[in-house]
This record gives structure tokens, C-alpha cells and sequence, in this order.
């Protein structure tokens, strides 16, 4: 486990993430939410126009065999 320092930068409180730890991307949104005394960090859901970006990028002929059932 990594461990870092919580810091003041203006009027709110913020958290240096370690390198190894530290996202790709840097500009991105995030969502960070409480429970108990534990702040989850992740980044925000796609947005439907990022989604269907990733999803005209599959050839049209993707899946026309179907797929293996078990």
C-alpha cells in the first residue's frame, strides 16, 4: 500500500497520487465519494457520445459468427 499527504490548496483540501499510481490522463473528471472514513476516487462514467465512439470503432462483420456457448 501507497501512502501519500493531504494537503490545503486554497480553501479546499487536495491529495498528491503517487506516480505509480497516477492515471494516463491528466485532465480528466473525476468522482470522489465518502464512506465511512474512506474517500473512493474513480473516474467518472462515460459520457453516451464516448461510448458510442468506442463502439463505431468495431468492424462491421464483428460477432457475425456469434459467439462460443458453454
Amino acid at each position: 500500500m501507497t501512502t501519500t499527504r493531504l494537503f490545503k490548496n486554497g480553501n479546499s483540501q487536495a491529495v498528491r497520487i503517487p506516480a505509480e499510481l497516477a492515471y494516463e490522463v491528466s485532465d480528466m473528471e473525476l468522482m470522489i465519494e465518502r464512506i465511512g472514513d474512506e474517500l473512493r476516487i474513480r473516474p467518472a462514467q462515460r459520457r453516451m457520445g464516448d461510448v458510442l465512439a468506442v463502439l463505431a470503432q468495431f468492424s462491421p462483420d464483428f460477432m457475425d459468427d456469434g459467439r462460443e456457448q458453454n
